[in-house]
């Protein structure tokens, strides 16, 4: 096979949740056991730090991976979704696997793929342990990709486990309240294992603090003992001073994401470094500060607030449901510009009208949709956003909205891209 066989075999034949939405997902781990143990286990061959959550799990993801990478350890990444090359999702220090090793992978296995239909997910995830085992990885940042109990890397016992917060995102298949939700992501926390939760909330904390008690696991809130003052916050640039326990630990830390929902991001990465440190790992301060500066660099990623251009600034961001969107537009009420542009697209599962309710009214719209069967069609997502006074036109490609908003667009004015990660996808 070719490697754009291969990629052909695993988008066509196997069913993707973010391309066909709800008939992809799996109620079981019966798949992912099956070929866990037809690889001889290699998830059981390196150590792990396995993050789940609603929002921000990606960043922490990869700040995690960043810092552990900087204090020398060879570091496995597994990530989804990918923006533009598959080959995005499974890295090691920041290296994307090779074409080659995907290729002898579904060849090897493609007999017994056959037998059970996996799906693109439980395929995907195995490839991953596969390729971190036989690298030899000292340790693997690994991000679910949906919910956590029931997620296909729930397998692994990792050294440590994160959930960055909860938000009503994927309410079909994971519960319709945040109570329902927490239940799914903690389902990734382990006998004995500690965890840290990201952000506080009423309604999750509960079931993190029972879930915990349960398996005799310690819990650490991170906003409890980590705080910061902010010393910079412009689009470009994110300059913190963090504090643990109310002493200035981390002066002047700079985040090579500038997003303000960074912060509570780098709160919980910071909580997660100490107790990896407390538990052997061996991370310095310099390490700390390389890793947080340098993510993009290190690890390749992109989409969290990126700036693709200046006169007009334009900056696109993959934030797609609507926690992250309300994020996403107190960030632009921070920015200083003449007129604003968004170009907007969802897929046709998302509930738009709660997150129309937060979009700003002064702004002129391009609905669009990505090039995927389960995009919104932009038609109809340029009615239901009248609905709520947002005004704009619909253009049926992203190339074509992208370009009638740059043509449209004075030097001083803003152009946002985002409402789903595949629109971002396109345009990068």
């Amino acid at each position: 096979m070719t490697y754009l066989e291969t990629l052909n075999y695993l988008f066509s034949q196997l069913p993707m949740y973010q391309r066909v939405g709800v008939a992809a997902y799996k109620s079981d781990l019966k798949n992912t056991v099956y070929l866990d143990r037809l690889l001889n286990y290699p998830h059981r061959k390196f150590r792990s730090i396995h993050v789940a959550g609603t929002n921000g799990k990606g960043s922490v993801s990869h700040f995690l991976a960043a810092i552990l990478q900087s204090a020398g350890y060879k570091t496995g990444l597994y990530t989804s979704p990918h923006l533009t090359d598959f080959r995005e999702r499974i890295k090691i220090n920041g290296i994307k696997i090779s074409e080659d090793y995907i290729i002898k992978f579904v060849e090897d296995n493609i007999y017994e793929f056959k037998q059970i239909n996996p799906s693109f997910f439980e395929m995907t995830v195995a490839l991953s342990f596969d390729y971190f085992a036989n690298n030899k990885v000292d340790v693997a940042v690994i991000e679910t990709g949906l919910g956590g109990r029931l997620d296909s890397t729930n397998i692994i016992t990792p050294v440590l486990s994160v959930i960055t917060n909860i938000g009503l995102d994927h309410t079909d298949l994971l519960g319709d309240s945040i109570d329902k939700i927490a239940f799914e992501k903690a389902g990734i926390i382990k006998p004995e294992v500690p965890v840290v939760i990201g952000e506080s909330q009423p309604g999750a904390d509960e079931v993190f603090i029972r879930k915990t008690k349960e398996v005799n696991a310690d819990i650490y809130f991170a906003g409890q003992s980590f705080s910061f003052k902010e010393k910079i916050a412009t689009p470009e640039a994110l300059s913190l001073d963090i504090l643990k326990d109310g002493l200035l630990i981390y002066p002047e830390l700079q985040s090579g994401l500038a997003g303000i929902y960074q912060k509570k991001n780098i709160l919980t990465v910071l909580q997660a470094v100490h107790l990896l440190m407390e538990s052997g790992f061996r991370i310095e301060d310099k390490s700390v500060y390389e890793g947080i500066a340098h993510v993009v660099e290190m690890t390749g990623l992109f989409g969290r607030w990126q700036i693709l251009g200046n006169q007009p600034l334009t900056v696109c961001d993959t934030g797609h449901n609507e926690a992250g969107i309300r994020l996403v537009i107190q960030q632009i009420e921070t920015l200083k510009y003449k007129k604003l542009h968004i170009i907007i697209g969802f897929v046709n599962d998302k509930n738009v009208d709660k997150i129309f309710e937060l979009l700003p009214q002064n702004a002129e719209y391009y609905f669009t949709r990505a090039n995927i069967p389960r995009a919104m069609d932009e038609k109809i997502l340029e009615q239901k956003a009248a609905a709520y006074h947002l005004k704009g036109k619909s253009y049926p490609g992203i190339s074509g909205a992208y370009q009638a908003a740059k043509i449209a667009a004075d030097k001083d004015d803003f152009i946002f891209i985002g409402g789903s990660t595949f629109v971002v996808a396109e345009v990068l």
